[in-house]
């Protein structure tokens, strides 16, 4: 678009002012200032560009310089008054478009996350952002050291990397609840795993997971379900993981869809240590490293910072007061199972 194509309405009146400020030497009244701020407002809600409106004042102002005797210095005055109240008017209209376009952007991934909203028309809202909620879709969830909204540096440059390496493929990127997410079509794998390289890098360490991929609105949220709850996991498993799936770690929902059976196994098969000499604890923990490592006394030992004999030592025990013993394969995968249930119900820091 060039300054030929601006309607005349958007300069209208600027050469009789001009006029008028060379012959008299005044300034622009407070009414001729804010007429000016409310084209600019104009203008930006009928979509010119700032920058092809200013070379078209410009070029007004050459054709409707005076010819007449006056000051060059009170006209170019009035010239940079114009142009600033036309351009304040403009920056405040997107100003308000972009926090209403936020908060619409807000409403939609609330209403589509929590299913608030009739599908017909939340379809109808998601083509806007990019999204066909015909199709299947994946969510993956980056959680850091701090809280992240949309206006955060981690959140920008995200952003900026994503758009810089897919551009548009149907990609709306978001933050909810300090944490930042990725919805993405589920035939791209590609883009959650750059997603979350990105997102680990900006969080200085964070954690991300990805849900597997769902159809439908209600997929979305399903998707994004998952990618919490394996955070959660990871939180109550230790896990060390910096990128997590849900698909891996479906076995967990598992055991736990039962809490009291899996409260059940854990009293059972691990109850007897707290009669251990400083409670359950430490006993819990040396399972924990020597079912991690699987099952190497020596590597068990090194992240316990034990010696291998205090750590056979502690094996033994545990036998002892169990009945089970961690090296046999016929009792280990009922204590592993139980160690498992013990960090998910946070055993023994919770009574069962």
């Amino acid at each position: 678009m060039t300054e030929r194509d601006i309607p005349g309405q958007y300069l209208d009146g600027y050469a009789q002012l001009l006029a008028d400020v060379s012959a008299t030497g005044r300034r622009l009244t407070r009414d001729e200032i804010e007429s000016r701020r409310a084209l600019g407002e104009q203008a930006a809600h009928a979509g010119h560009t700032l920058r092809v409106l200013i070379t078209a004042h410009l070029t007004a102002t050459r054709v409707a310089w005076p010819d007449t005797p006056g000051s060059s210095d009170s006209t170019l005055a009035a010239v940079q008054q114009v142009i600033d109240a036309f351009a304040e008017g403009y920056e405040r209209a997107q100003r308000v478009a972009v926090r209403q376009e936020e908060a619409a952007r807000r409403e939609f991934i609330d209403d589509l996350l929590y299913g608030r909203s009739d599908l017909g028309r939340l379809a109808e809202r998601a083509e806007r952002f990019g999204l066909r909620l015909s199709h299947t879709h994946a969510v993956a969830v980056a959680q850091g050291p701090l809280a992240y909204d949309e206006g955060a540096a981690a959140s920008r440059q995200v952003e900026q990397s994503l758009i810089a390496r897919f551009g548009d493929r149907s990609i709306l990127l978001t933050t909810k609840d300090g944490r930042m997410l990725c919805i993405a079509p589920g035939d791209q794998d590609d883009v959650l795993a750059y997603f979350a390289k990105q997102a680990y890098a900006a969080t200085e360490g964070g954690r991300i997971a990805i849900g597997r991929a769902q159809p439908g609105a209600g997929g979305v949220v399903q998707s994004y379900e998952e990618a919490l709850n394996a955070l959660d996991l990871a939180d109550r498993l230790e896990l060390d993981d910096p990128v997590l799936h849900a698909a891996d770690l479906l076995v967990y929902p598992v055991l736990t869809r039962d809490r009291q059976a899996m409260a059940d196994l854990v009293l059972s098969a691990l109850g007897p240590l707290t009669g251990a000499r400083g409670g359950a604890g430490p006993l819990l923990a040396t399972l924990a490293a020597y079912f991690d490592c699987g099952c190497v006394a020596a590597e068990a030992a090194r992240r316990l910072s034990l010696s291998v004999r205090a750590l056979t030592y502690r094996l033994e025990r545990i036998h002892q007061l169990t009945g089970a013993n961690p090296a046999d394969p016929a009792h280990r995968y009922t204590l592993q199972t139980a160690v498992i249930g013990a960090r998910l119900l946070d055993w023994p820091a919770q009574r069962l």
